[in-house]
């Protein structure tokens, strides 16, 4: 590994917080408790949790889902054949990913519908980027994708405010998140880390990977953040919606989200269609998970600690948490590297966690 930021934590404080390797192989500097990482998916949960405070139903407030469009192939001149969706969009779908909306990387469809269409990648950072079809009818099946930058489209609209403003004024600012957000300040981008990426043979190079801030605040993938400042959003869901007295959520609310959503639908694994920037996924094998409104949820205890009902996701470049409720811990380990679910850093994460489990023991 390039570099590692670990931390995890109890009901009773910080438990673990360790800082290893370098920001970038190519230049030096180490790895600080304090590196800025691009935390990708990790946004998903926060965004979530945004939309969970609102007053009001998000349904309504995104006309441009009146009518939504699923994707049934191409036809002989490459043309791609859409028919209308069978049902509505729901806010419970968006939050679920089971919309019917999906992300390039796993889908050779969508990019096959982007290069037909002209429609711009969903990492151009464009707007129209948003304007996919969907993959299969609302609340027919499991599919990561996009839904989430929807929720946080609905949450501006909902509260006025751009979703950068929100966030902190709701989120990072009673939290004392303050190394989070979407655009760097000139002391966080000092402290960025590189993005590296893992050749065939194991190697490892700095690249570069610069993603401007586009059209709007990505819900579902634009945020920076540092392993403190997530730990202390972390903290929050594992204490009911509270964190040193700050209330964010109501325990009821929190209780909700940790609940499984999509009953009988199946989240499997993800196969890649670019592995430039993913290799195929199946982080829980032969364990049953489903999703609540902010996160997947473990139906089984896990192999190295967890318990049954444990919150859990990651970020593409291979950063990861879990919040476990029932043994009150939770732990995000951050790295910067590429393809998604690299077989180094998912065995680490997985050591990591053992490591937390048998810490709790002793």
């Amino acid at each position: 590994m390039p570099g590692v930021v670990a931390m995890a934590a109890t009901d009773g404080g910080t438990l673990y917080e360790g800082a290893f390797g370098s920001r970038d192989l190519a230049n030096g500097p180490a790895m600080t408790r304090d590196s800025v990482f691009r935390i990708a998916s990790m946004t998903k949960a926060v965004t979530s949790v945004a939309a969970m405070q609102l007053d009001e139903p998000i349904g309504g407030l995104l006309p441009e889902l009146a009518s939504p469009a699923v994707l049934e192939g191409f036809d002989a001149t490459g043309a791609p054949r859409l028919r209308p969706a069978k049902r509505p969009i729901t806010p419970k779908h968006l939050l679920t990913h089971t919309a019917g909306f999906g992300y390039e990387i796993w889908n050779p469809e969508l990019i096959c519908y982007v290069e037909v269409t002209g429609v711009p990648t969903f990492l151009s950072g464009k707007l129209e980027a948003l304007r996919m079809p969907l993959a299969f009818d609302p609340g027919e099946r499991w599919e990561y994708g996009i839904s989430i930058d929807w929720v946080g489209r609905a949450v501006e609209t909902a509260s006025g405010q751009p979703l950068d403003a929100y966030f902190r004024e709701h989120i990072f600012a009673p939290l004392g998140m303050t190394d989070t957000g979407f655009v760097p300040s000139a002391n966080q981008a000092a402290r960025l880390v590189r993005v590296h990426r893992r050749g065939p043979d194991g190697s490892l190079e700095a690249i570069t990977f610069e993603r401007s801030q586009g059209e709007f605040f990505s819900g579902g993938g634009g945020l920076l953040s540092t392993s403190p400042d997530y730990l202390a959003f972390l903290r929050m869901l594992l204490h009911q919606g509270r964190f040193n007295g700050a209330p964010v959520l109501r325990p009821e609310t929190v209780a909700l989200i940790a609940q499984d959503q999509i009953g009988d639908l199946e989240l499997g694994g993800m196969k890649t269609a670019m592995p430039e920037l993913s290799n195929d996924v199946d982080l829980f094998p032969s364990i049953r998970c489903g999703h609540g409104l902010a996160n997947v949820i473990n139906k089984q205890p896990g192999p190295n600690g967890r318990s049954a009902g444990t919150m859990t996701w990651a970020g593409l470049f291979n950063r990861y948490y879990w919040i476990d409720p029932q043994k009150r811990v939770t732990g995000v380990i951050l790295t910067q590297i590429l393809p998604f679910a690299d077989d180094r850093a998912v065995r680490l994460y997985g050591e990591f966690e053992r490591g937390v489990y048998d810490a709790l023991q002793n």
